[in-house]
């Protein structure tokens, strides 16, 4: 496991280098002046220098780079144009209400999915299939921008049981959870049911209930968790998802997180914070896929790290 694990963290390097520079090159190889963008088309010259000067943007593009780098080493992401503040500290304020939100929709998607994908393949075939695969197909075709306003029509306007947006207690989380966490359980229902349908009759299970376990143990300690491989790769693809598609749903409830500061930063082309805000996420996407590494070795220990 210690050999696993120093591997995977030596491939995450690389990449993290990489997604800092692609981050980068999105944000000064743009086409444009951001400069003129901020000020408008009256600023004078001299302001035009001056905020140039002040964004480092009259340097080479390679020392920029090079500052850049060096910058994000010691966690320092520039300064906000727009609030004068430090873009690390008004990410960090933002940040736990992303992560609650993302969390809590996982945990939606989860409670869903896995009962409902277990009672599929059982009963395949049957109404409860059926039933299971239609939901499914429901999940996918509901964009966040719809099922959120949705759920606040029912939820907050008609039935009037939480306030329309922010952030508090258990009613306001529960909506843009569930916006984030449906399309996930969806997905997850039916990646998790085609795996328990191939995993359940594999040799080894078939020996299980030869040995006479009880159908419990067989579903529980050798089917479901040979099925987890897959699942946990969806986990991981999909939570990277529920990041991005953070920015649409906070931005609906008003919820203060990372996506809603991210479209608050491009309506005022604060720069420097649209560039933090993207290298948050993309940073806390490769990590999830470095913890689902580490998951695969536990859910599965014939996982090496040659493989």
């Amino acid at each position: 496991m210690k050999r696993y694990f120093i591997h995977r963290l030596l491939l995450l390097l690389p990449t993290l280098f990489g997604a800092l520079t692609l981050v980068f090159a999105l944000i000064h190889l743009i086409p444009g002046d951001p400069v003129e963008i901020m000020l408008g088309e009256t600023a004078t010259s001299a302001d035009k220098q001056e905020l140039r000067r002040n964004l480092g943007l009259d340097q080479p593009l390679l020392t920029q780079y090079q500052s850049f780098l060096t910058n994000f080493a010691a966690g320092n992401l520039g300064k906000s144009l727009y609030e004068q503040a430090s873009v690390s500290k008004i990410v960090a304020a933002r940040l736990p209400a992303t992560l609650e939100l993302a969390l809590c929709a996982m945990i939606a998607a989860l409670l869903i999915a896995f009962p409902l994908a277990t009672l599929a393949a059982v009963n395949r075939g049957r109404w409860l299939d059926r039933g299971a695969l239609l939901f499914s197909l429901f999940g996918l075709s509901l964009p966040n921008f719809w099922l959120g306003p949705l759920l606040m029509l029912v939820f907050s306007i008609q039935l009037g049981w939480t306030p329309v947006s922010g952030r508090g207690g258990l009613g306001q989380l529960l909506r843009p959870a569930l916006t984030l966490g449906l399309g996930m359980a969806a997905i997850l229902t039916r990646i998790l049911r085609a795996s328990l349908l191939q995993t359940m009759h594999e040799d080894f299970v078939r020996t299980a209930r030869a040995k006479g376990l009880a159908e419990t143990q067989v579903w529980l300690k050798h089917t479901l968790r040979h099925a987890l491989l897959s699942t946990i790769t969806i986990m991981s693809l999909q939570f990277g998802a529920l990041l991005a598609g953070s920015l649409i749903t906070e931005t609906i409830f008003s919820w203060p997180g990372i996506g809603r500061l991210t479209v608050q930063a491009i309506q005022t082309r604060d720069y420097p914070l649209v560039q933090g805000c993207v290298l948050v996420i993309a940073v806390a996407y490769l990590l999830v896929n470095f913890v689902t590494d580490l998951l695969y070795k536990l859910a599965d220990p014939r996982v090496s790290y040659e493989k």
